[in-house]
């Protein structure tokens, strides 16, 4: 409950300690306050009567004629003493004395009663019964910040529990999931403090569905692909060997089946390719500029599109738009968009590469002339194959797997005048990162992932 990396225990801590200091501070000032009052009302008090005693006695000695009288006479004045000093040393005007006598605290004011003899009328009074009620008030002040720091330390330990809940609770629903059982989390029960932990944790599991959903396909895929050419593959030798042939018939089943094989070892790359770019997923991501990448890598698509007998075309906008990304991924989706259009696109026909700005997302579309597509089928599954056209039919599939692992959407549509399809890469706004970011602007990493 309470280890030592636990959040609850370092906010009951920092609370405590807070609350302490704050409750201190406060019962300080408090006390202070209480004692200066009641010491001013007292010292007020001996004044406002020193003042009444001296304009009552003014002109006239009050306890004899002779100076020793002066020095000796005291006269006791309800709970006060009073009496007449000489005090040479001080100058003629009022002054306090607090002291300790007998075991009792007392009061002084000297008051000056003749500035001539330097005498000073003092007023005495017994404040043991004050001192006595600071010190109550004290201790009361002391068990007062005991109860408060009690209360305030129960309070901390609810409160840490109401605001851990939420934690606590997709901590539980998480704890319970597996592959079979993967269930999003309700936003609408969240705090809005905790909406966009529930956001990620949904995109999270929304990629773990997929993930689970297309392995499966691609391991059942894979072994139903394999399976159908290794029989074909068995019946033909069957049939060769069920009686003499001839060098020519036996020499032909052995190209068919090494024509086979080749296709099947064809296959198998392809799934190995899957397993890499799962790895290029770690890939440090790095400061791209799209609309640069997309000129640069444009080039490229421009040579292969001109040796197949096929125009390449680009329109950007706007002129720069740059995110945190990983290139590698990056080229494996646009290169897979790109060579799908010109195998699809007749000789003469136009490929043609467009960005825009969609609010604050970045779309890229892959426009080709080829004969378009069957939008009622899901063709970013495993083993999904359109037309008559070679290929495992996993280009989509790992283009889709390496769009998920950068944030970005993909869909692919017929053009609005039926006369090609439109692969559409939709970057969102939250990978964007101003040119010059100094986190990832480190020497020797280019725009493109590469060295400088």
């Amino acid at each position: 409950m309470f280890r030592e990396k636990s959040i609850k225990r370092k906010f009951l801590i920092q609370l405590v300690l807070a609350s302490a200091t704050l409750i201190v501070i406060f019962s300080i000032i408090l006390y202070n306050y209480i004692k200066i009052s009641i010491l001013d009302d007292l010292t007020q008090n001996l004044r406002n009567e020193a003042v009444a005693y001296v304009q009552k006695s003014k002109n006239r000695l009050p306890f004899g004629k002779s100076g020793s009288d002066l020095m000796e006479g005291i006269r006791q004045y309800g709970q006060d003493r009073i009496s007449v000093v000489i005090r040479v040393d001080k100058k003629p005007e009022v002054f306090y004395e607090q002291y300790e006598k007998e075991g009792k605290s007392y009061l002084s004011i000297f008051y000056p009663y003749n500035k001539a003899r330097s005498s000073f009328l003092k007023i005495e009074r017994d404040i043991s019964g004050t001192k006595a009620l600071l010190s109550r008030i004290l201790k009361s002040v002391i068990l007062v910040n005991f109860l408060t720091l009690f209360l305030i330390l129960a309070y901390a330990m609810f409160l840490s529990e109401t605001l851990l809940y939420p934690v606590k609770s997709i901590t539980r629903k998480l704890a319970r999931m597996n592959e079979n059982f993967l269930e999003q989390i309700d936003l609408q029960s969240l705090p809005d403090e905790f909406v966009p932990l529930g956001e990620s944790i949904n995109k999270l599991i929304e990629r773990i569905q997929n993930f689970v959903k297309y392995q499966k396909e691609l391991f059942i895929g894979t072994a139903h692909e394999l399976k159908t050419p290794l029989a074909v593959m068995k019946t033909k030798n069957e049939v060769t060997l069920l009686k003499e042939r001839t060098p020519e018939k036996y020499q032909e089943t052995l190209r068919l089946n090494n024509k086979t094989i080749d296709e099947m070892n064809s296959m198998i790359g392809s799934i190995l390719e899957v397993g890499r770019q799962e790895g290029a997923q770690f890939e440090k991501p790095v400061e791209v500029d799209l609309v640069q990448f997309l000129k640069e890598k444009a080039k490229d698509f421009e040579m292969i599109a001109k040796n197949e007998g096929k125009q390449f075309k680009i329109d950007l906008e706007p002129d720069q738009y740059c995110i945190i990304s990983q290139p590698t991924l990056l080229t494996h989706i646009l290169q897979n968009f790109v060579q799908n259009a010109l195998k699809f696109t007749p000789k003469g026909g136009t490929v043609e590469i467009k960005s825009r700005l969609i609010g604050d997302d970045f779309k890229i579309q892959v426009i080709d002339e080829g004969p378009g597509i069957d939008e009622t089928q899901d063709l970013f599954a495993p083993f999904k194959r359109v037309g008559n056209k070679a290929g495992a039919g996993l280009g989509l599939f790992l283009a889709k797997g390496a769009a998920d692992a950068i944030g970005a959407k993909l869909s692919l549509k017929n053009r609005k005048d039926g006369k090609g399809a439109v692969a559409t890469i939709l970057v969102s706004s939250k990978n964007y990162c101003p040119m010059g970011d100094e986190e990832f602007s480190k020497p020797g990493l280019s725009l493109f992932g590469g060295r400088k």
